[in-house]
């Protein structure tokens, strides 16, 4: 199930059943429209993890909403690595695109202490980008506090999710730039 990407798609929310809309321009809104950005096919992922970004207190503040965002994509739909840890970084993306069945080839064995010693995160990410962009999927990268987060989108919602992400104060580069 692909969806389209329309701004000012309101939300129709009735978890508690009251009928509640999301304007797609609150704060609310933008979360739900880059959760679904990326998780690609996946509303329910995205419902759920919507509901988890309000449980932590969505739009109290900027930061607190990107912390919040960040801890629930982290090893489902997206992933928060430490700028210094190129292998925790091949398995948090291995398991991020084993979700759409496909598979990076890392130039050398990621087990290899050698080639990991030769290798930056920024380095790996490029590498995954430009393995899973014939399969017209785009990775995106947020560096923050000697940290990444990042996540995958349909190649098709790249200006989407740059206009989500900017309205929400996240600095996301497509993961080939970071």
């Amino acid at each position: 199930m692909n969806h389209e990407y329309d701004p000012d798609q309101n939300f129709h929310d009735d978890e508690e059943g009251d009928g509640e809309e999301l304007d797609a321009s609150s704060v609310e809104g933008l979360v739900w429209q880059l959760l679904l950005l990326i998780n690609p096919g996946d509303e329910d992922t995205a419902m759920q993890q919507f509901a988890q970004v309000r449980e932590a207190g969505i739009g109290e503040d900027a930061e607190a909403t990107q912390l919040a965002i960040r801890d629930v994509i982290d090893w489902r739909s997206g992933f928060y690595v430490a700028a210094d840890e190129p292998r925790q970084l091949i398995d948090a993306v291995e398991e991020l695109v084993s979700r759409y069945h496909l598979e990076i080839d890392w130039g050398g064995d990621a087990d290899d202490d050698d080639f990991i010693e030769s290798h930056d995160v920024g380095s790996l990410l490029s590498v995954a980008a430009d393995e899973i962009a014939p399969h017209n999927y785009l990775l995106w990268a947020w560096q923050t506090d000697g940290a990444y987060t990042g996540w995958m989108t349909a190649h098709t919602d790249a200006e989407p999710m740059r206009q989500v992400a900017h309205a929400l104060g996240i600095d996301v580069r497509l993961a080939a730039d970071a």
